[in-house]
């Protein structure tokens, strides 16, 4: 590279969602970015260590663990990498750990590549994904069926065996999926 020209800007975007994470990669390299994804969390500690990106985008929820600890391993090679956190399951006690771990925002799922520059930016978000970060704190019913869909996602749609890690009768658990989502 010749001197005084900056280099090229990296961006590691790690998710499991192959089409989501590949058209992530392609959109930033037609920003201008050098992009590679990883499937998973160990993918991206090895790409990480290769690769050393300026930026991030990781999932919170990962096959092999948890996007935090993504977040920890960046911030341990290189302080100064700015990471963005893409969630499905958006809540504030998630949103200050990722903070408190390193990373610059949070996003909420489906986020595109224009509302990540943004974060990477640090610009004011559009309205949907500004009031995702600051609204309040969400009720304890909201909190509640935020939980039994986390769960219910985890278990493959399992009823009886949601019903068992959340120690409830599988009737409540019906009963509870049968009403319609809490308003945040």
């Amino acid at each position: 590279m010749p001197p005084g020209e900056t280099p090229p800007l990296r961006v590691l975007v790690t998710d499991d969602d192959a089409r989501f994470r590949e058209r992530l990669v392609r959109a930033f390299v037609r920003h201008g970015f050098d992009a590679q994804g990883a499937a998973s969390a160990e993918e991206a500690h090895e790409a990480a260590r290769a690769f050393r990106p300026s930026h991030a985008v990781v999932d919170l929820r990962l096959p092999d663990g948890s996007g935090l600890e993504v977040v920890r391993e960046l911030k341990a090679l290189d302080a100064n990498t700015i990471i963005v956190v893409l969630t499905g399951y958006g809540s504030i006690a998630t949103a200050v750990e990722a903070v408190r771990r390193g990373a610059t925002h949070y996003l909420a799922k489906p986020a595109d590549v224009d509302d990540i520059l943004l974060a990477f930016a640090g610009a004011t978000l559009p309205s949907g994904q500004e009031a995702a970060l600051t609204h309040e704190v969400p009720s304890l019913a909201r909190a509640e069926w935020e939980h039994i869909q986390r769960v219910l996602a985890d278990c493959g749609g399992n009823i009886s065996q949601a019903a068992r890690l959340l120690r409830i009768q599988r009737r409540s658990l019906q009963r509870k999926l049968a009403k319609y989502p809490v308003p945040k």
